[in-house]
């Protein structure tokens, strides 16, 4: 997806140690340790695009600095929420199964804070992406964020899967690039 944006926009694309096949870092132990890869890297006003778990990582490091996000963009996150109001497959045991040489420790799949309180206080625009097809992170957690975040919008990607930033990147992509071509006073 990010090849399928604008030409002008710098690209800084980021993994989370010790998930899925990308190697252990010992220094990254904990959600707090992913928070601190994005906000070192914010050494200058940013767009945040985050998909997933990276979503929460977002969203923490706009409230941890939120004069340095100018954009943020979110697809299929829990996003910090309490997720057991919403019908939200559990994934953690297939994961652990699909990658079971990850390192990624107890205290990073294990992450579940509730942000909603806090969310109401970012003031960068929102962009939430959700795919009407994904059991892990339904539309209504989507929905629930547009409530909270005060300059908020959702699209909701039909056949979208947890994965449809990756399987539809030409369907989200213009998407994107629009609400990261508004100018933010």
């Amino acid at each position: 997806m990010a090849d399928l944006l604008p030409e002008r926009y710098e690209r800084v694309l980021l993994a989370w140690p010790g998930h899925g096949t990308i190697p252990h870092d010992p220094e990254v132990s904990g959600f707090e340790d992913l928070v601190r890869l994005v906000t070192k890297r914010m050494d200058r006003p940013v767009d945040l695009i985050a998909q997933s778990m990276g979503g929460a990582v977002a969203i923490q490091a706009a409230l941890d600095r939120p004069e340095m996000v100018r954009h943020l963009v979110l697809a299929a996150t829990s996003g910090g929420v309490d997720l057991s109001r919403f019908d939200a497959e559990e994934w953690r045991e297939s994961y652990r199964q699909e990658y079971p040489n990850a390192a990624a420790s107890a205290s990073l799949l294990g992450y579940q804070a509730d942000l909603s309180d806090r969310i109401q206080t970012i003031q960068a625009p929102t962009l939430l992406l959700w795919g009407d097809s994904d059991p892990i992170s339904p539309v209504a957690i989507g929905e629930y964020l547009a409530s909270l975040f005060a300059r908020s919008k959702l699209i909701v990607i039909p056949g979208g899967s947890h994965a449809f930033a990756e399987e539809q990147a030409a369907d989200i992509a213009p998407y994107i690039a629009g609400h990261l071509a508004v100018e933010v006073p």
